[in-house]
């Protein structure tokens, strides 16, 4: 970290989207031009594996070598199971909604997550933004519009959300692959989709309650990566959405729930759910709130992003302690992975 550029510790705090079908050079220019140390692969493909690992391939041929070690990409994709799979075809598994999974015996889940990990393994994607930890109370399947219309939630109860999430990370760790708990705090009491909706608010969930059993269980397990959801949650912190809220990153996850991984925002670049705010400011808000790895679903906003972080932090010492700490546990979670080359830990 020491010998990286500025610009290339603070690349190091995005994830930007690619094409999942393949990069486009609009996107390849972004990831080179910003020094973007994640990405995500978004849209439906059914390609299969051996096509995938090409798009992963020429990703990862833009990393940089720094200080005699080259600092791979960490790559990511949607792949839950039933209406939200992003990679498909020849090598990758039709994989049931969480609502099926839900019903297995935890033993089989964790087994069938661990073959799903190793063919994402196979296609070069290291990071899975799965599983949905979110408790879905069986009167509010048909209204909320995020998880229980969409059959993503494995159960209508603390105990077999946070038995079935855990299964997946511990198989998803099985196969070398990084699982993502997520939306934290939980999207599971809400009524709108905050990445079509603006001003979604849970009035239920509180710090202390069972919605939080799947996410301690989660990292409890090992769960590397927390995603925090841009719904705003009235008992625990009403001023602020969940993504901008000290009070939920670093009191509840950090310090309650004694999380010491990577805390992913859910999508800041198209969602509906923050576009009130200059794409710079939603950065800067979840990076000085507790946050590491801003996750964009609109490339294009990354200079704006990328140039406000890099001013806070030139001007702020308090703020540059936290990117600093933000880097060092995304560079962590590379060399974990293998993905510093030269390095050793």
């Amino acid at each position: 970290m020491n010998a990286m550029t500025e610009r290339q510790r603070v690349g190091q705090l995005f994830m930007a989207s690619v094409n999942a079908s393949g990069a486009s050079k609009a996107q390849l220019t972004i990831l080179r031009r910003y020094a973007v140390g994640s990405v995500m692969l978004m849209g439906h493909t059914d390609i299969g594996v051996d096509a995938v690992r090409k798009v992963t391939d020429r990703v990862q041929s833009l990393a940089p070598t720094v200080a005699g070690s080259r600092v791979g990409l960490l790559v990511s994709t949607d792949q839950e199971g039933g209406q939200v799979q992003v990679l498909n075809g020849p090598g990758f598994s039709a994989i049931p909604a969480a609502t099926t999974q839900g019903r297995w015996p935890s033993a089989q889940l964790q087994q069938r997550a661990a073959q799903w990990g190793r063919q994402l393994k196979s296609a070069g994607v290291g990071v899975d933004l799965a599983p949905v930890a979110d408790i879905v109370p069986r009167d509010l399947t048909s209204v909320n519009q995020p998880i229980g219309r969409l059959d993503r939630e494995y159960g209508n109860d603390a105990s077999t959300a946070a038995r079935q999430s855990t299964a997946v990370v511990k198989g998803f760790d099985e196969a070398g692959i990084y699982a993502t708990l997520k939306h934290y705090p939980s999207l599971g009491q809400v009524r709108g989709n905050t990445d079509f909706s603006a001003n979604v608010t849970d009035d239920v969930t509180t710090r202390d309650g069972t919605f939080l059993m799947p996410y301690r269980s989660g990292i409890d397990a090992g769960a590397r990566f927390v995603m925090a959801s841009t719904a705003t949650y009235t008992r625990i912190d009403p001023g602020h959405q969940a993504v901008f809220s000290p009070t939920l990153l670093k009191t509840v996850l950090r310090g309650t729930l004694g999380f010491q991984g990577i805390v992913i925002s859910d999508d800041l670049g198209k969602a509906v759910s923050v576009k009130s705010k200059p794409p710079g400011d939603r950065a800067v808000g979840f990076l000085q709130s507790g946050g590491d790895l801003v996750l964009n679903d609109a490339p294009s906003t990354v200079a704006a992003m990328a140039s406000a972080v890099l001013s806070k932090a030139s001007g702020d010492a308090g703020f540059r302690a936290g990117v600093d700490a933000s880097v060092k546990r995304v560079l962590a979670a590379k060399l974990d992975a293998g993905g510093l080359s030269g390095c050793q830990g």
